[in-house]
């Protein structure tokens, strides 16, 4: 059931069009490369082992780059839903270790989720001490927030960074519930734009699932819908979604520790294919031949007629 509701969001989102004339389009996407056994430690992937289409178009690799700590800065903001009351606090000690881990290439900030707007605690810093000391108990009035989407696409809209070249990630902290409509909606337009303003920015999105007991969200129901509308804004943008049923989980350092690990296996992708006209956000489709390789993709990326910035 939950994979074909995102499938029918990804239907929602899918443009094609016809085009008289073709312009060179390029854009950049983030690929998370894992071996397909745990067991195994590395994966590795080469640009031959891709076949890559836009909205069905054959595309072009022009460019395949294995990040690491040297060649690539990152940039994650920890955006905390302010709706959360004070039994998130009582993983505050796993925050601050997921903090105090920041490695050499990153830059970090938090942020909370307040009517919204994504309210930054301080710039985005690589030191520890500075990013803590932007983590304080939240009112936790429901609802205020607004939308865990707005927040969202504020943040995308007002990145703390003119860095293009860094690799930009959001992790999410909420229920995922959209107060201005808490039925699961595929096509709910707060979320799409959410999704197409990440895009624009390049931003992956990853999401905790949390949520307090006795909120009016709180229902089997509303966490289902929370729960697939963050599933579909992360698989988009190529991050990840945790979530524990519909409860709570008891450590937030399991989840911090995949993020951490995804975050050393990635690469950068960039591609070219024709299209005319305005920038377009396009299907990604991608297969790779890789041995022993799990690829994860941004189901589309944002595309325009300059190159990749």
């Amino acid at each position: 059931m939950r994979t074909n509701l995102v499938v029918a969001a990804a239907l929602a989102l899918f443009t094609t069009a016809a085009y008289s004339q073709s312009d060179v389009f390029s854009g950049r996407a983030t690929l998370t490369v894992l071996p397909a056994h745990p067991e195994e430690q590395d994966a590795n992937l080469s640009a031959g082992q891709l076949d890559v289409k836009l909205d069905g178009k054959p595309a072009t690799v022009t460019s395949l780059t294995h990040v690491t700590s040297t060649n690539s800065p990152l940039e994650l903001v920890l955006l905390i839903d302010g709706s959360v009351r004070s039994s998130l606090y009582g993983q505050a000690g796993d925050i601050i270790g997921f903090v105090k881990e920041i490695p050499s290439n990153t830059r970090m900030a938090i942020a909370y989720m307040e009517n919204g707007h994504a309210n930054l605690q301080g710039p985005l810093s690589s030191d520890p001490a500075k990013v803590e000391s932007g983590l304080h108990m939240t009112g936790g009035a429901p609802g205020s927030n607004s939308s865990p989407y707005f927040c969202l696409s504020d943040l995308a809209k007002n990145w703390p960074s003119q860095n293009t070249g860094a690799r930009r990630v959001v992790l999410m902290i909420t229920d995922g519930v959209d107060e201005y409509d808490r039925r699961f909606d595929p096509d709910d337009p707060y979320v799409q734009t959410a999704i197409n303003d990440s895009l624009r920015a390049g931003i992956q999105v990853y999401s905790i699932y949390w949520h307090d007991a006795g909120r009016a969200s709180s229902s089997e129901g509303a966490a289902e819908s929370g729960q697939n509308l963050l599933l579909q804004v992360t698989q988009a943008t190529g991050g990840n979604s945790y979530w524990e049923g519909s409860g709570n989980p008891v450590s937030l350092q399991p989840y911090f520790g995949d993020l951490r690990r995804r975050l050393r296996s990635e690469y950068e992708l960039e591609l070219s294919a024709p299209f005319k006209g305005k920038p377009v956000i396009a299907a990604l489709k991608l297969k790779s031949n890789a041995p022993n390789a799990k690829v994860t993709a941004p189901h589309f990326v944002y595309l325009s007629g300059a190159a990749a910035q």
